[in-house]
């Protein structure tokens, strides 16, 4: 379970693939705190810690993974918000996040605000949005904007655009989702009803 609060940002240092796996080396500030099988969401994709060396740890995503995230489109170099799983005993500062992409987003505008940003995404699927409702992307815990059928935005303040990987979006971009799971178990009810 996450919160969608970027904990920090990852560098993707190398990828091998092994039949239909990937695994994926990584460094970050807390490498040295992380242990195996432990959970630590990557752009939002829960993903299990499988070795650490030195300042290096290897997670390793299947099949399923790779196709229902953007982690395909990473490099060496690529920048991956990072969080690791939430304590207990803490403050629940985002939302409740499970770390399970539901689907990818294209960014299709961003907006200059003169102080924050408007990022507008596009996504094919049934699930949906609120306005002032929480949605995560690329595994940041953030607040519906403007919402519409399969598209909506979010306004990111300076911090965020500079500590998540927000500063290198641009238009055109696979962004990795997560819909609100309250909203999800709503919708599939109201399915059910109809």
């Amino acid at each position: 379970m996450f919160t969608g609060i970027v904990e920090g940002l990852g560098v993707v240092k190398a990828i091998e693939k092994e039949g239909e796996n990937v695994h994926f080396t990584l460094t970050c500030d807390f490498t040295r705190e992380l242990k195996i099988d432990q959970s630590l969401a990557h752009n939002g994709c829960c993903l299990t810690v499988v070795k650490t060396e030195g300042d290096e740890y290897v997670v390793t995503a299947i099949h399923e993974t790779m196709t229902k995230t953007n982690l395909g489109n990473w490099s060496v170099g690529t920048k991956v918000n990072l969080e690791r799983c939430m304590q207990m005993n803490g403050r629940l500062d985002g939302h409740i996040v499970q770390g399970h992409v539901d689907t990818t987003a294209e960014c299709i505008a961003i907006e200059d605000q003169d102080g924050s940003w408007k990022f507008t995404f596009r996504y094919n699927s049934p699930d949906v949005t609120v306005e002032k409702g929480s949605v995560t992307v690329n595994g940041t815990s953030l607040t519906v904007v403007d919402s519409k059928d399969q598209e909506f935005s979010v306004c990111i303040i300076p911090y965020t655009f500079e500590y998540t990987n927000f500063h290198q979006l641009k238009v055109g971009d696979a962004v990795n989702l997560e819909f609100d799971i309250i909203g999800k178990y709503v919708a599939k009810l109201f399915r059910k009803d109809s």
